[in-house]
Parts: structure tokens; C-alpha cells; sequence
């Protein structure tokens, strides 16, 4: 039925977006209430998980379009650069808490753990969490040092910083991927002519 939908001239039919929980929050609210608006007739359905497991959804055929951080490559895939942005560590002081904060499960937090481990930093205890805008919330509240990405971090009230002016840092690349092969309709080719153009909230 979605697949009939798609043949129309008209933008229309049903589609999959998937992206992180942060990064949604961050490029959609500014793209898709114009785009629900202009085109009454496209669906979308929301889909959040991990950049990594977004990408091989796509590779899969099982989500139409990913806002995927850092994506694999693939030869079936489209990979279309939004824009840049770096992780590294943020807290309210000019100095690093006994306390880390982050999400276990992101390769970012991983590798600068990793690099402050090197330098002969470590933390007496941690707070782990997948809701990166709960840990960055948590930070601006002195819970401790947490692991974000700098959109998210400087949105935060109180100011968090970068704790001693320069911490490990991890630059990402936040881009739209597809199948080219499957995303032809006027409906993709509308979504993605959206998305390219989105600016972040």
C-alpha cells in the first residue's frame, strides 16, 4: 500500500526516519512541522536509536532515511553532510568533578574515557544514562562532569564549560543517508530536499 502511495506526482506516502534521540531533538523541530504543513498527505514515522544501528536500518531497507553521526560506509547508501560537531567533556566549574556523567553505550564517550584514562585522569564514580539531555541537565545542576556533544551542552542553563579550557574531544559529521535505489518517489525526493536544508533548533 505504501509502495502504491509513493507513485502519486504529488509529495505523499509513508516514511521512516531514523536518528538518535538527541539529534532528533535538535534538527527536527524546525524541519518537520513545514513539512507536515506543505504536504498533508506524507506520513512519518520516528524511529530512535544508536547512529550505528540507524545506519544498518538503512542499509537493511528497514528505515526510509537516517541522521546518523560518523555513518559507515556502504556502496547502496547516500551519505549527504548537515553539519559538524564535537563532543568532549562539560561541567559547571573550571575544573573536573570526581563524578562522570554519560551514555555507555555511545562510541564518543568511550574514546575520550579512553583518552583521559591515558592522560592519568580518572573518576571515582559515574552516572550512566542514555537520555544524553538528562546527563547534560544532570551536569548543569553540579551533578558532575558529563560526556556531550557541544549543541546540546552550550543549550543549558546554568552555563556548563569546558572544565580547564581544552578536554579530549571527539569531532563528529552529522549526515542524512539513504538507499538511492529505493528513495526516488516525489515523497523521498521532498523529505530529502527538507532535511538538507534543516537547520538545527
Amino acid at each position: 500500500e505504501a509502495a502504491v502511495t509513493r507513485d502519486g506526482e504529488a509529495p505523499q506516502g509513508r516514511f521512516s526516519i531514523g536518528c538518535h534521540v538527541s539529534i532528533a531533538t535538535h534538527w527536527l523541530p524546525r524541519t518537520l512541522p513545514a513539512v507536515l504543513s506543505r504536504w498533508p498527505r506524507l506520513e512519518l514515522t520516528l524511529v530512535h536509536e544508536l547512529s550505528r544501528r540507524v545506519n544498518d536500518l538503512v542499509v537493511s531497507h528497514q528505515l526510509d532515511f537516517g541522521l546518523v553521526v560518523n555513518p559507515l560506509k556502504h556502496p547502496d547508501l547516500v551519505v549527504l553532510e548537515l553539519a559538524t560537531d564535537v563532543f568532549t567533556v562539560w561541567d559547571r566549574r573550571d575544573r573536573l568533578s570526581n563524578t562522570v556523567l554519560y551514555d555507555p553505550e555511545l562510541l564518543q564517550a568511550q574514546s575520550i574515557l579512553s583518552k583521559l584514562q591515558k592522560r592519568g585522569v580518572t573518576f571515582e564514580r559515574s552516572l550512566t544514562s542514555s537520555s544524553l539531555e538528562l546527563l547534560a541537565r544532570l551536569a548543569a545542576q553540579g551533578a558532575g562532569s558529563a560526556i556531550l556533544p557541544t549543541h546540546l551542552a552550550t543549550r543549558m542553563t546554568p552555563k556548563l564549560r569546558v572544565p580547564g579550557g581544552t578536554q579530549p574531544s571527539v569531532v563528529d559529521s552529522v549526515c542524512l543517508v539513504y538507499r538511492a535505489d529505493a528513495q526516488r518517489s516525489p515523497g523521498a525526493r521532498a523529505l530529502i530536499a527538507a532535511l538538507k536544508a534543516a537547520k538545527p533548533a
